[in-house]
């Protein structure tokens, strides 16, 4: 294990629809942008602040459960996932209509406890959208919440 954590976490998502993607997740989603250096002319970056960043890692069976529990399509091949943690499912993606994106999975409770919907985003991006239902404390006392280190081997 490494004797030091990192500090911040980045996604890059490289775009040739830079102003589309700025405009959703600075404008629709809220997010608050930093300032950030770039050379100029069709050299930009926008660096946006999504609150608290964690990675997900998920096997290629977990990610077509999720797909399955959301009703949304699989995407095709190997894939990065956008989701973000709001405190309104609906409403976020109400948002994100209204600016053109495409629901692709309505508001749905799902079994870890949570309201999750997906949107197509900017640059092929599909983006989960998660209301927590209960706290993580609440959540842990049901069947399935473990860490990987804790479930049973099969």
């Amino acid at each position: 294990m490494s004797t030091q954590s990192p500090r911040q976490l980045r996604l890059i998502i490289e775009t040739d629809d830079f102003d589309e993607a700025v405009h959703f997740y600075r404008d629709v989603l809220g997010m608050p942008e930093q300032p950030a250096f770039a050379s100029g002319g069709d050299d930009r970056v926008a660096i946006l602040h999504a609150g608290i960043a964690t990675i997900e890692v998920a096997s290629p069976v977990h990610a077509r459960n999720i797909d399955e529990v959301e009703g949304a399509p699989p995407a095709d091949g190997v894939v990065l996932r956008l989701a973000l943690e709001v405190d309104d499912t609906a409403t976020a993606v109400a948002l994100t209509e209204d600016a053109g994106a495409t629901t692709l999975a309505p508001p749905v409770t799902t079994p870890f406890r949570t309201l999750n919907a997906r949107v197509q985003g900017p640059a092929g991006w599909q983006v989960t959208f998660f209301q927590e239902l209960e706290s993580l404390e609440e959540r842990v006392q049901h069947e399935g919440f473990r860490t990987d280190t804790d479930r049973e081997p099969q």
